[in-house]
């Protein structure tokens, strides 16, 4: 089996192309719509969310265009009306570039940002809301990782997705999770980006060399009779999206200088939300990717100045480098996602009043497999952040840890390519599925 990490070059490579420039140049054009309010206008080319949204397929047509046609784009959308931020019948258009995999189309993983913007007043359509930070740099992030990932071929589908009425309700990621599951994508995989070029904290802390990702600790859709298993075989901390989150980490560890991932062990924000939350809410692995430091000055405000202090989501606000830093963490994630064979399924474990510790998982078939090496188990103590120790299997579908007793540790299962990139941990059971 091919030692894991056997990658490292080309995802450093992947890595390291990502442009501050280009995000600067990407941030500063959706921010010379004025507005990019989900009841905005629609019409004109130089102002408004329509506008904005044209301009980011005519983007990823061109992303399309240098790399022969690799991109599949196109406008995902759907009515809505009768609710408490979109009261009048308005179509919500999100744009999902998608670079099929060549192994295994069907499996996806997606990195998201928002198309909108706004300013107090949540309704106030007419204003100028710039959206620098939030969100013209997570969508900035994700035109840039398609330039990026686009020149290189994967076994999985990558998909980057524009998503419109995150500030009105969450709607555009709630119509693209079903068009994904209209369409059969098994989506293994959500990194949304949402606010990543703040460095300079409302508590006064300025500093780029961490961020934030924030996962659920158990499924969305998980059902009673799984909650009540999982109550006695544990998993509360070990959902796909909380692996997902692990995975993330050590992508930051392997691959992007001066940058240290913070695991959040919640959903979102305090009682806050995001866009990763349709998808979770739909049974799809997610997480939120943002900076450390927020800066409530910046965020969903109207422009003007009061008491000398300055208000609004503005250009001055963003730092294009962290914004880039964050950008390349996220290549760095689905670049080895993508090339990873698929993540195992039907992982189950036994070792109840035993000495030793089975676990078991089904083996793909087909062309999709074509990829595997083979498998590793990991194992930690059940208050470690991290998977702490691990053993490379072989090609197997059932492996025993000798004398190491299933009472006084978490374990998983991961799968690794022939050329060493390796998928997220999967832990056993409902708990820990990332599904078929």
């Amino acid at each position: 089996m091919a030692a894991s990490g056997q990658d490292d070059t080309r995802i450093r490579e992947l890595q390291a192309a990502v442009s501050a420039d280009r995000i600067q140049a990407d941030i500063e054009k959706l921010v010379s719509f004025g507005t990019r309010h989900t009841l905005s206008e629609t019409h004109s080319e130089t102002r408004g969310i329509g506008a904005a949204r044209r301009w980011i397929k005519d983007e990823f047509d061109q992303i399309s265009a240098a790399c022969g046609g690799c991109l599949e784009v196109f406008y995902v959308s759907d009515f809505v009306e009768g609710e408490t931020r979109i009261p009048d019948r308005t179509e919500v258009v999100s744009v999902v570039a998608v670079q099929r995999g060549q192994l295994d189309p069907d499996r996806v993983v997606m990195m998201s940002g928002d198309i909108d913007s706004r300013v107090s007043d949540p309704m106030n359509s007419q204003s100028d809301s710039p959206g620098a930070n939030d969100n013209a740099s997570g969508m900035a992030g994700v035109l840039e990782a398609a330039r990026v990932l686009s020149q290189e071929k994967f076994a999985g589908t990558i998909a980057y997705a524009a998503l419109a009425g995150e500030e009105q309700g969450l709607f555009g990621g709630k119509i693209v999770a079903q068009h994904a599951i209209d369409n059969g994508w098994r989506v293994k995989a959500v990194l949304n980006n949402d606010m990543i070029g703040n460095i300079e904290g409302v508590d006064g802390v300025i500093e780029n060399s961490t961020a934030r990702v924030f996962s659920e600790g158990t499924r969305a859709t998980e059902t009673p009779e799984e909650a009540r298993i999982r109550r006695f075989t544990g998993g509360e901390v070990d959902s796909p999206s909380r692996n997902l989150a692990r995975y993330i980490d050590r992508q930051a560890e392997k691959y992007v200088p001066n940058l240290d991932v913070i695991m959040i062990y919640r959903l979102d924000r305090f009682s806050r939300g995001g866009h990763h939350r349709p998808f979770n809410e739909a049974g799809m692995p997610g997480v939120r990717i943002m900076e450390t430091h927020e800066n409530y000055n910046r965020q969903h405000q109207d422009l003007r100045t009061e008491n000398g202090i300055q208000y609004g989501d503005v250009l001055e606000g963003v730092n294009f480098d962290y914004a880039r830093k964050l950008t390349s963490l996220n290549v760095a994630t689905l670049a080895e996602l993508a090339a990873a064979p698929p993540i195992p399924a039907n992982v189950e474990i036994s070792g109840a009043v035993s000495p030793s510790t089975t676990l078991t998982w089904t083996k793909p078939e087909g062309r999709a497999a074509r990829n595997l090496a083979g498998y590793k188990v990991h194992w930690r103590r059940t208050d470690a952040p991290q998977w702490s120790y691990s053993i490379d299997v072989g090609n197997v579908d059932e492996y025993t840890l000798e004398n190491i007793v299933i009472d006084n540790y978490f374990f998983g299962v991961s799968a690794i390519a022939k050329d060493g990139a390796q998928t997220p941990v999967v832990f056993p059971g409902a708990a820990g599925s990332f599904g078929d």
